[in-house]
């Protein structure tokens, strides 16, 4: 992208690991659990094993960033 280009991706920028302590702090870990369930949202969830878990299991970080992109259109 060259200077004064802005890119169409509205998650440009910001890293899975903003989106997922933005979430956190705005749902809390069992409201995100019940939104997503997955197990390292409601088995002991922390911020690491989170992340390592999303970053490889695709399908589950795309119903993230959805779920962000809801909150960040409010």
């Amino acid at each position: 992208m060259t200077t004064g280009q802005t890119s169409k991706d509205p998650l440009h920028g910001i890293t899975l690991e903003m989106i997922l302590n933005r979430l956190v702090a705005h749902h809390g870990w069992e409201a995100l659990g019940n939104y997503i369930d997955i197990r390292c949202f409601n088995f002991d969830p922390t911020i690491s094993s989170s992340l390592a878990f999303l970053r490889r299991t695709p399908w589950a970080r795309k119903k993230v960033e959805r779920l962000f992109s809801k909150i960040s259109d409010k």
